[in-house]
């Protein structure tokens, strides 16, 4: 079921489970997880793509070992906030997705995303051929963590409606 913003994903959601977040790259699937409780992110592996049907088998796996609730994929805008071909790829990868589960499915903006991976790897003083190595699931990190966040500001919100 593919989600259009993060106020349908939350309610499409079971009450207590992890997200996947996704950076979808040409030649790899970056991959992030979140804690149960959807509160940080952590960057878990990169998937060297090859056919849709064996990345998509080796997402699942890791939806499964995981314990998965749901997944979001970065929308990789241009920086005017406008759709190319990438966007379309992304739209294209999640209607396939959501043909193999019933669980929810999201975008998150990604723009700039593989900037602040990259900048914070430097700062951190990693090596060019680590980074290369960790670059996209570092980048899928910032995108699940951007959701996470928004997610949070959501419940900050409802808390404060409910008092």
């Amino acid at each position: 079921m593919i989600c259009e913003g993060p106020e349908a994903f939350v309610a499409a959601l079971p009450p207590v489970a992890a997200v996947a977040g996704l950076d979808l790259g040409e030649k790899t699937i970056g991959v992030a997880v979140s804690d149960r409780l959807r509160r940080v992110a952590t960057p878990l592996t990169t998937i060297r793509r090859r056919k849709f049907g064996l990345d998509a088998e080796a997402l699942m796996k890791i939806v499964a070992d995981r314990e998965i609730g749901g997944l979001v994929l970065g929308l990789p805008r241009n920086m005017d906030g406008s759709e190319g071909p990438r966007c379309q790829s992304t739209r294209a990868f999640a209607r396939n997705l959501s043909r193999l589960t019933d669980l929810p499915i999201t975008f998150w903006d990604e723009r700039l995303s593989t900037v602040a991976a990259e900048r914070a790897l430097l700062e951190a003083d990693t090596t060019r051929k680590r980074r290369s190595e960790v670059i996209d699931h570092v980048a899928a990190g910032y995108i699940l963590q951007g959701l996470l966040d928004r997610l949070g500001h959501m419940r900050q919100a409802d808390d404060i409606q409910g008092q």
